[in-house]
């Protein structure tokens, strides 16, 4: 049997490193493109250090708005305890149990049942659910997704997937740049002293193309693999929270199991919530996901408890017990 703490640790280990790759990638293909423009080191370091600034500019804009940008893009409308009382009494339960303020609380008025969590820090952080998750689940299993989204705010992954986010952005804005340049201008850099080409900044703009075309899929995908790790580590830290991972089996095999689309969830929001609206159980590659295949998530919770592994078919059967 694995132990939680074990699980969480791994977890954390994975999204550390993969968020390294990212920002190694990110100032090689960097350098790379700056020394195809300019000839030399040294501007191929005066290229990097603008790319990343403008990352960062962007950031700071995400970081103070981004929140409600996507709570409104959801139609989500805030809450107060009168009206949705044992709610707030779970989510003030999973603020207590995780050591974090209390969170507003939004409600989205949607049949199916999803939930997710946004906010730069827990002193400014949002937990929306819909109505669809309020209809379907039992207290037990509601306490499972507020605290898988709780773990979230405590983990910083909000935090986490911005800065992911922005530098594989970055990237993208680099490539698209580089390729633009070389279409207008045919690739031509910087002269030497004699008037003749650099062979080295020639090999430097052949290597600048492709990396433009492949730097982009491959940190896209080291994205996504970033996302699905802080869904394995928002589950263990969830079963911490409640002590409980059963209540969050069955709830992740009733949504994941439920047939109703969710309307106001789209690409750009899709990796929130707690279970990805736009595909459920099965259908698609994992490598392209981001979340982890809903049997994998199950599983990962049976091992921490000794029970045996499910089978795919029998999420449906786990979504009907009570």
């Amino acid at each position: 049997m694995v132990s939680l703490y074990d699980e969480e640790a791994a977890n954390r280990r994975n999204s550390v490193l993969l968020v390294a790759i990212v920002m190694i990638g990110f100032a090689l293909f960097g350098y790379v493109i700056g020394y195809a423009l300019t000839g030399d080191s040294g501007g191929a370091l005066v290229a990097v250090a603008i790319a990343l600034t403008l990352s960062i500019v962007s950031a700071v804009g995400s970081y103070f708005g981004g929140d409600q940008i996507v709570l409104k893009s959801s139609q989500a409308q805030e809450l107060s305890r009168r009206q949705f009382p044992e709610l707030f009494d779970v989510v003030e339960e999973m603020a207590t149990a995780g050591g974090v303020p209390m969170p507003r609380v939004y409600l989205i008025d949607d049949p199916s049942p999803n939930a997710f969590a946004t906010g730069r820090d827990p002193q400014h952080a949002s937990i929306a659910v819909t109505t669809g998750l309020l209809r379907r689940l039992d207290r037990e299993e509601l306490q499972g997704v507020i605290g898988h989204e709780m773990s979230h705010v405590r983990n910083y992954d909000i935090r986490f997937n911005l800065l992911v986010g922005v530098l594989v952005g970055g990237i993208s804005l680099l490539a698209q740049f580089f390729l633009r340049w070389t279409f207008w201008f045919g690739g031509e850099s910087r002269r030497d002293d004699r008037g003749n080409s650099s062979l080295i900044g020639a090999i430097f703009v052949l290597l600048g193309l492709v990396l433009s075309i492949l730097a982009p899929i491959f940190t896209t995908l080291v994205r996504l693999a970033v996302s699905r790790q802080r869904e394995y580590l928002a589950d263990a830290s969830s079963v911490e929270l409640t002590r409980n991972p059963y209540g969050l089996e069955r709830a992740l095999a009733k949504i994941a199991s439920d047939p109703e689309p969710l309307s106001v969830a789209n690409g750009a929001t899709q990796h929130m919530y707690i279970v990805n609206p736009l595909k459920k159980v099965g259908g698609g590659s994992a490598l392209f996901s981001t979340h982890p295949p809903i049997v994998d998530r199950i599983n990962r919770l049976r091992r921490l408890t000794g029970d045996a592994p499910l089978e795919r078919r029998a999420v449906t059967a786990l979504a009907s017990l009570q």
